[in-house]
């Protein structure tokens, strides 16, 4: 029955991260809680990540606007550090909480404002804002969606290229989290097992979301998305306040 739930929790979390372009460690995490330790539940999170983001860059390399992920990874390097400050030292249910009603509410204004911000080109003072609070949280709770949803919203890319640009910032940073594991000793004979199983629902979702995302109008994407951080936020608020 793990075994099962796993490939279920791996099937939906794959097909919303294809679809938006985010959101599946908010959703793969707490629910492979209920059926894994935390030392297994997070780096299998991260390996799956990894293969999510690598055939999406694969599917859909010519929709990556390089330069802007370029500078968004630079300056969320920038970010980690003060991250991993506040998971040493912060108050990890006031700051999730806190993140989750902040988030809900910039997406009820984003939803419903009818005063939106346009940038026309890359913003160097807004890559770094978003970048910098994108590796902020990131450092600290995985987190790092939110803040390059916003960029995304403000250079209104197409639902294609937010998704694919979303993976060629998200790669890398998987990537370097999972040598991270490995150097550790968290990624074990268990972890890689549960993740080669999961590899048989991950993969058909990833395709399926790409099917999904080509078929949302672009007019109307970032709606889906805002409604997708709403959820996740909920997700958030719960998983720490239970």
């Amino acid at each position: 029955m793990t075994i099962l739930f796993i490939l279920i929790i791996s099937f939906i979390a794959s097909l919303v991260r294809s679809t938006l372009g985010f959101g599946e460690s908010l959703i793969a995490v707490p629910l492979f809680l209920f059926f894994l330790p935390v030392n297994i539940a997070v780096p299998l999170s991260v390996m799956l990540s990894v293969v999510i983001a690598l055939i999406i860059v694969v599917q859909d390399h010519s929709k990556i606007h390089f330069k802007s992920a370029k500078w968004l990874i630079f300056y969320a390097i920038l970010g980690v550090p003060l991250g991993i400050v506040m998971l040493l030292y912060g108050n990890e249910i006031f700051v999730k909480t806190g993140l989750g009603v902040l988030i809900i509410l910039y997406s009820l204004y984003s939803l419903f404002s009818k005063n939106k911000k346009v940038l026309k080109e890359d913003n160097t003072l807004w890559s770094f804002v978003c970048g910098f609070l994108s590796g902020v949280l990131g450092g600290a709770y995985g987190l790092n969606g939110p803040p390059l949803v916003v960029y995304g919203n403000l250079r209104q890319w197409s639902a294609k290229h937010f998704r694919a640009t979303l993976q060629a910032y998200f790669l890398p940073v998987s990537l370097i989290s999972v040598v991270g594991y490995y150097a550790k000793g968290l990624i074990t004979a268990e972890v890689n097992m549960y993740f080669l199983l999961s590899l048989l629902t991950t993969i058909p979702a990833i395709f399926l979301g790409r099917y999904l995302n080509h078929r949302l109008k672009d007019n109307t994407f970032f709606r889906y998305v805002y409604w997708g951080l709403i959820g996740v936020s909920v997700i958030l608020i719960i998983s720490t306040l239970a």
